[in-house]
């Protein structure tokens, strides 16, 4: 069944960005994203907001990329900046046409360039914003699936499957709340796994119960690990893809919280890279766990596959300052170790996540 893009909007417009009268909502995406984008308008309009919409061609950001020159890399139009500061809310989909449109540029400028654009990401980040995704052929492409398949796996992401798909993600949020109340108590932190075998200090961090608000679809409870408490080894057996650049068999090594040693089976340039950022690329800004059971595989998307039920995800550089988490950095870039394969997740010696199944939260 497609999506139903009404439906969406309306979810986006009320439960994600509280979009009230007078609000000014910059919505970015692509053109294919067109019957949501539409939408959108239409119903941010009706509830007396100021719809901005920021459509790309497809195939323009990696036009960007190829021409840039050094003044773009190491700057940003201050229009931007006045923007982030001066509107309400931003909502990001993500509706590409080719999911590795930028497998032909250097990591280095992407870096680079994040640098440079921190102040306008930090000022976004101050006011309400939401990602989510619209469903495309290079989309469905990437997750191995036809396009109709994959609209109906995001219509069942997302919960549009559901009678009341707000009642559902409230149900969610009461799930997720059972799995913060036990996790504040918490000091400590073991994930193992295959290749795996990690401490992290929590003590004294806020758990942050993300229930679709700010990711659209969501699942998962995050925090901001102790910055110099990571010690032992990971590996990330689900694909990241960070700019639509492939990254897969991630392994780090964490002494007193910074990575030691780091490999990567297939784009380790793009890893080296990453970690040359700046000094906080090193250490970790986020641990999550996800608790999504509607998306039961990967699909070659963060923002879907963080979210896997009975997975954990760590982040190099940036940290929520909610959480209570100080590193900071250009990047923020999650990457997924899943547990269903036996792996485990636990507090104080006591299994939070068990063989990819939550234990005595649900």
């Amino acid at each position: 069944m497609s999506l139903d893009a009404e439906a969406f909007a309306a979810l986006l417009c009320d439960y994600c960005l509280g979009a009230t009268r007078g609000d000014q909502v910059v919505v970015r995406s692509t053109s294919l994203a067109a019957p949501l984008l539409l939408a959108l308008e239409r119903q941010l309009l009706e509830r007396e907001a100021w719809p901005l919409l920021r459509i790309a061609l497809p195939e323009q950001e990696a036009a960007f990329w190829s021409a840039a020159r050094d003044v773009h890399l190491d700057g940003f139009p201050p229009i931007e900046l006045a923007e982030a500061e001066g509107t309400d809310a931003s909502l990001r989909i993500d509706a590409p046409s080719n999911t590795r449109a930028l497998a032909g540029v250097d990591a280095a400028r992407l870096t680079r360039a994040a640098r440079a654009r921190a102040p306008v990401r930090e000022a976004a980040l101050r006011r309400r914003w939401c990602v989510t995704v619209w469903p495309t052929p290079a989309g469905a492409q990437q997750a191995g699936m036809a396009t109709e398949d994959f609209a109906a796996f995001v219509r069942r992401a997302l919960f549009l499957d559901r009678d009341d798909p707000v009642a559902a993600w409230g149900e969610l949020h009461d799930v997720q709340s059972r799995l913060v109340e036990r996790l504040e108590r918490a000091a400590e932190i073991r994930i193992e796994a295959d290749g795996t075998d990690l401490t992290l200090s929590v003590a004294g961090r806020t758990w942050i119960n993300s229930d679709g608000k700010r990711n659209m679809p969501s699942g998962e409870v995050f925090t901001g690990p102790l910055e110099t408490s990571a010690e032992g080894r990971i590996r990330f057996d689900v694909p990241s893809s960070p700019r639509g650049l492939e990254v897969s068999g991630v392994e780090l090594e964490f002494r007193e919280g910074r990575v030691t040693a780091a490999h990567a089976d297939r784009g380790d340039d793009v890893l080296q890279a990453m970690l040359a950022t700046d000094d906080g690329a090193r250490r970790l800004g986020e641990l999550g766990i996800g608790t999504n059971f509607g998306i039961d595989r990967a699909v070659g998307s963060t923002l879907f596959d963080e979210k896997i039920g009975g997975t954990v995800h760590l982040a190099l550089g940036r940290s929520y300052p909610e959480t209570g988490g100080t590193n900071e950095s250009a990047i923020h870039w999650d990457m997924i170790c899943d547990l269903r394969r036996g792996g485990r997740l636990s507090a104080d010696g006591e299994p939070v996540v068990d063989g990819g199944a939550l234990t005595g939260a649900r």
